[in-house]
Order: C-alpha cells, then structure tokens, then sequence
C-alpha cells in the first residue's frame, strides 16, 4: 500500500520526547533543533492546518533548573521535579512558537482526563477553542500529581489519546529511530524497514522492542501500543526520526518513516463509539424545527429542545427523539439534566440569563451526535 502525504491531513499532533527535546549531558533544551521544528510546525500553521504538540520534557528540565544528581528520581522527586520543569517548558514553548506569531497554549493531563467523559469534554472542548483562535495546543502529562497508578508511563500513549480526543487525522511521533524495523537495526545490520503498517498483527508487535534511553520512558513496544489507539480511533500515524533538523519538513519531502494506517477517520469512529457502545442515560424530544436542522448537519441548541427526561450528567450519551417520539439520533449531551431542564425551549440570550454565564451554545454539538435512519 503506499505511503500517505503530510499534506493530506488537516490537522496534526506532534510528539516531542525528553530525548530529543533535552541535551541530557548539559540539561539543557537543543534550541536550534527546536527552533527547526518550530519552523516546521509554523509552515504547517500557515497552510491552515491544526497544531497541536505532546511534549515531554518537564521532568528533564526541572531537574537540570534545581542541579539534581543522575539516576532515577523518588515519585515525590520527580513530581516536584516536574513543577519547576513545567514552567521553563511552558516559557520555551511559547517563545519558540511566538517567534513565529503563533500563541502557545499549556495543556496538563492526566490518565483520568481522557476516560472520564466530564473531564474529557471539558480537555476536548479547551482544545478545539484554542485550535479556533488558532494557538498550537501544548499537552504534556501533568507529573506533578501523576502517581505509578495512574500515570501513562510514556507520551507515546497520551499522546495517542490526544490525537483521538481531538480527533487528529495524523500523529506523529518524532523519535531516536526513523521507524519501524523488522529486526533491532542496532544488533542486525540487515534489518529492513517497514515502510507502511496496514494493520497491526502479531508479528508486528513481536518486532518491537523496549527504551533505550535514559530520558525516554517508551519504546518501540510503546509506540506499537500508541499505533493501535490511534488508528482505533481513526488517526493515522507515523514514526520519523527526531534526530535530524526539520524533521516535518523531511517527512514532508518523503523521507524515512514508518506509517500506521487505520480505515476509519476521527468523526466516524467516534460516531460509531458513541451509537454502539455508550448506554444512553436519558431522553431529549426536540421540535420539527430541530430535527430538520439535525438533518442538515446542524448542532442542536437548546431552543429546539422541548422535553427532558432522565438521570444524566454532562458527557453522558442520550437519545434524541422527534415530537412524534420516534428515535432520530443519539449523542453526548452538554449540560446535566438539571440544567438542561432549566434550558429547553430557550434562545441563546435567555441561557445567559438563567445561567449567570454564557454557557455552551449547543445541547449536543453535531461532532458529538449520531444521526439515525
């Protein structure tokens, strides 16, 4: 099968490591190498496409900031590590990007921010505004509260979870390798790389191998297990080498990589999540107006709503029903029922008035609904 191009997707997440990200010797950020892929990244912004970066580093740097010794760090070490490390990386981020007339946005998350579906909308929606001003979204794991238990363990993961939660089209996780490789290519000088991985089978997974670095917490075995999330989630993604000055623009003029594809896009997986797996928590009947709104392709507002029914929170999937009561969609819905009790029936500015606040405008955005039928 052959090789995608960078210039098909539209929107793109970026996986930065501590490895490449720090000079472990000097303790200190490579700034030309990071400059480059600012400058890559800015190209890529400047096209109209999305953004967005997972970037490890803050544990790396906080330790060089407070002069800790090598070795490995207490739990307590390497969060309090990471508090100072957070803010130099934020700074770092920020100045590399706006040097380029681009904001910078920081993201912190943790394992729960992405299986909770409350705190998952709230990181997604933070997400797409930011992507709407036009930031670049900077996401790392928040190890300054991240215990053992709960924690990702490597970015290659979150940040397949990211690029799932935004629905990216394409991931790309910049690495000490420019791919995948039938055998370890530092023990076999033969071994070949794997160009295009259509699906990810057994023997797949059996050729991946385990960090090598000491900054790094992920590996190959790590990057396989990020490929199956993303392309689960309908995002493909690549492995390219970090190593190299302007490594999107290298990808880009086809270089070296190793491409993960998935069948499906983000908005239909999703789609597809939430019509066959979510349990509906409650009951919306809308008005003609709405359901042939729906049917357009429009988000529904509170407006159109003209009977609530059920126990459900913010995030959970309901069913939505014309006034002649049949089934015409399903959907995560926006406001708990209380509030969206309070809401049905009224206009934007009369949501404003009842809530003290502006509020979400829609009741179910059209990213978040499955229309049936």
């Amino acid at each position: 099968m052959a090789s995608p191009e960078l210039s098909q997707f539209r929107r793109i997440v970026v996986k930065v490591g501590s490895a490449l990200l720090v000079d472990s010797d000097k303790g200190e950020v490579r700034a030309s190498w990071l400059a480059a892929l600012a400058d890559d990244m800015a190209k890529l912004h400047r096209e109209g496409r999305d953004v967005l970066v997972v970037s490890s580093g803050s544990i790396a740097l906080g330790r060089s900031r407070l002069k800790l010794p090598r070795g490995p760090l207490k739990l307590e070490e390497s969060q309090a590590a990471a508090a100072v490390g957070q803010i130099a990386l934020a700074r770092i981020w920020s100045e590399v990007l706006g040097a380029h007339g681009i904001g910078a946005g920081q993201i912190l998350v943790t394992l729960q921010d992405t299986e909770e579906r409350r705190r998952y909308l709230n990181a997604r929606s933070t997400i797409g505004k930011l992507l709407e001003w036009r930031a670049i979204p900077v996401i790392n794991e928040n190890d300054t509260v991240a215990t053992n238990e709960i924690r990702y363990g490597d970015n290659d993961r979150l940040a397949a979870r990211v690029a799932t939660m935004a629905s990216a089209d394409l991931l790309v996780l910049l690495s000490d390798i420019d791919g995948l490789y039938d055998a370890p290519p530092k023990n076999n000088p033969n071994a070949k790389l794997i160009p295009v991985v259509d699906s990810i089978s057994s023997e797949i997974e059996a050729v991946a191998g385990d960090a090598e670095s000491e900054l790094s917490r992920g590996g190959m075995r790590t990057k396989v297990e990020a490929a199956k999330i993303a392309t689960t989630g309908g995002t493909h993604m690549l492995i390219a080498s970090g190593k190299i000055e302007h490594p999107l623009q290298a990808i880009a003029d086809g270089g070296r990589c190793t491409w993960f594809l998935t069948p499906a896009n983000p908005i239909t997986s999703r789609k597809r999540w939430i019509a066959g797996t979510l349990e509906p928590k409650g009951t919306l009947t809308i008005d003609a107006g709405a359901v042939t709104a729906l049917r357009a392709g429009a988000s529904l507002l509170p407006a159109g709503v003209i009977k609530v029914e059920g126990q459900f929170a913010r995030g959970d999937a309901v069913i939505v029903r014309g006034p002649d009561t049949s089934e015409i969609g399903r959907g995560l819905i926006a406001y708990d029922a209380e509030v969206a009790e309070r809401i049905k029936g009224r206009s934007s500015p009369d949501v404003m008035s009842i809530l003290g606040i502006s509020g979400r405008s829609e009741m179910i955005h059209r990213d978040d609904l499955v229309m049936g039928g």
